[in-house]
C-alpha cells in the first residue's frame, strides 16, 4: 500500500496496490497489520455506504464530538468525489486549513482522516458510492456540521455551491466563526 502525507498532520491519502487479471482487479483496502507498521492504529467499528444520485451533491463538513469522536477511511466505490478534511482542533497550528483530495472507483484511493477534523465530499458526476470505516459508532447527541461554503475556508469544492445538493442540516450548519470546535490540539511527543 502507498501512504502519502498531506498538509494536515494525521490526515494521510492511501492507496492499494491492485492486482489485475484478464477477470479484473484484486486489492486490500484495510489490514490491521499492514497499516499499524505505518503508524495507523485506528479500531474501526463500523462501515457506511452512502450513494449519491446528482453530480454536485455535497455531504458535510461533518463530524461527531467526543465522547463519541470518530477517525474514518473513505473511499469511492462508483464515480469521483472531491474529499475534504479541514482540521477543527482547537489550538493546532493547522487550524481552519483544509485538504481536499479526489477519490474514484478508477483512481482506488483512500484519505484517512484521524479524530478532530471536519469532513465532507462533493460528488463530481452522477452516481457516485463512498464507502467508510468509522471508528467510533454513530451518536446523535455528538453529531454535528459546518457550513461547507463558509467564506473563512474557501474551499474549492470543483462544483458550484450554489447549485450544491444539500440535506437540511447541511444547509442549516452554523459557519466556522460560530463553531465551537469540542476538539483540542495535543502536540506530538
Amino acid at each position: 500500500m502507498e501512504i502519502e502525507t498531506t498538509g494536515l498532520p494525521g490526515v494521510l491519502i492511501l492507496t492499494p496496490r491492485r492486482f489485475s487479471d484478464a477477470r479484473g482487479w484484486f486489492c486490500e483496502v484495510w489490514n490491521r497489520r499492514a497499516l499499524a507498521a505505518h503508524g495507523i492504529v485506528t479500531d474501526f467499528v463500523q462501515d457506511n455506504h452512502s450513494a449519491s444520485r446528482a453530480a454536485g451533491t455535497v455531504r458535510g463538513l461533518h463530524y461527531q464530538a467526543p465522547p463519541h469522536a470518530q477517525a474514518k477511511l473513505v473511499r469511492c466505490a462508483a464515480g469521483r468525489i472531491l474529499d475534504v478534511a479541514v482540521d477543527i482542533r482547537t489550538g493546532s497550528p493547522s487550524y481552519g486549513r483544509w485538504v481536499a483530495v479526489e477519490l474514484s472507483a478508477a483512481n482506488g484511493r483512500q484519505i484517512y482522516i484521524p479524530e478532530g477534523f471536519l469532513h465532507g465530499f462533493a460528488t463530481l458526476e452522477p452516481d457516485c458510492e463512498v464507502l467508510y470505516k468509522c471508528s467510533d459508532y454513530y451518536a446523535p447527541d455528538c453529531d454535528g456540521a459546518v457550513r461547507f461554503d463558509d467564506p473563512d475556508l474557501g474551499i474549492d469544492w470543483g462544483i458550484d455551491p450554489s447549485q450544491a445538493v444539500l440535506s437540511d442540516k447541511d444547509a442549516g450548519a452554523p459557519l466556522m466563526r460560530d463553531f465551537q470546535s469540542p476538539f483540542r490540539y495535543e502536540a506530538p511527543q
